[in-house]
């Protein structure tokens, strides 16, 4: 049995300092690898012989015998799986292919994003009174990221259910302080340029974030960010992602005051919530 599986077979139960050590250990074992136990104990604030506790609550000797488990990870990472990913008929291989596909994919698109339309968009985030997203169903997930990562903010971010009459209404009672942005991975679903249009004849500011510069919102839309066309809907789907991790990463720093301690503040929330509930 791994170090990684007896972790997750016991993670459930531990200690607030032994999940500590636990996550790190599953997180960051590269790091890992190469500390003694005084300098992980360190790192985690943590004193050395928890460390040598947590060890062997695992079935180990001692912190050493865990590393030794640890580095062998490692190695398996730098030398044993490069050497299988050079049979493309293998899992091994298949993996290599898949990673270097999608980091072709956002390189490509890294590129050609425009990043002045990413400024003018990150603008009207800032100043509108409410984030309206209209989101095709593979989109899905990049629009409930776009929430998560904006709301810390103070930033409200509605996503508006799919069915025409659902757009309709959304549209009829946005107002013109309002930005919606349509998410579009897959170009088949034309009823949300039409939404957008629809938008812009009551003078509400409209955007796009595309899978593909050619799909409907992005010929409609005020403003566009789009990903570099690719024939896969999966990958795809990352590329959306990704810039909807740009977007927000370029919000979070022009308006860095108002998610400054918000992270802090949701985390001492969260403690209370969950504070004696079994």
């Amino acid at each position: 049995m791994s170090y990684e599986d007896r972790i997750r077979q016991k993670r459930v139960g531990m200690s607030k300092s032994f999940a500590k050590l636990a996550d790190y250990l599953l997180d960051s074992y590269v790091e890992a690898a190469f500390m003694t136990a005084t300098e992980l104990a360190h790192v985690l604030k943590l004193d050395a012989a928890t460390v040598v506790r947590f060890s062997q609550h695992l079935g180990y000797d001692g912190f050493p015998g865990l590393q030794n488990e640890i580095r062998d990870r490692v190695r398996a990472d730098l030398l044993t799986r490069p050497r299988q990913a050079e049979n493309a008929a293998s899992v091994p291989g298949i993996v290599a292919d898949s990673m270097q596909q999608l980091a072709l994919a956002i390189e490509q698109t890294r590129i050609s994003l425009d990043t002045d339309q990413v400024d003018k968009l990150v603008e009207q985030i800032g100043q509108a009174r409410r984030i309206i997203i209209l989101a095709e169903g593979p989109a899905q997930a990049a629009a409930y990221n776009l929430v998560h990562l904006l709301e810390p903010g103070g930033i409200r971010v509605y996503i508006a259910r799919q069915g025409v009459t659902d757009l309709a209404q959304t549209i009829y009672t946005a107002t013109t302080q309002d930005l919606l942005i349509a998410i579009e991975v897959t170009g088949d679903l034309p009823y949300l340029g039409r939404a957008l249009v629809a938008a812009k004849e009551r003078s509400i500011t409209t955007s796009a974030i595309v899978g593909a510069p050619a799909h409907g919102s992005a010929q409609v839309a005020d403003i566009v960010l789009a990903a570099r066309a690719h024939p896969s809907l999966e990958v795809r789907m990352v590329t959306v992602n990704a810039i909807v991790y740009v977007l927000a990463q370029a919000v979070r720093w022009r308006y860095s005051d108002r998610f400054s301690g918000a992270q802090q503040v949701i985390t001492e929330l969260s403690n209370f919530i969950q504070k004696n509930v079994r």
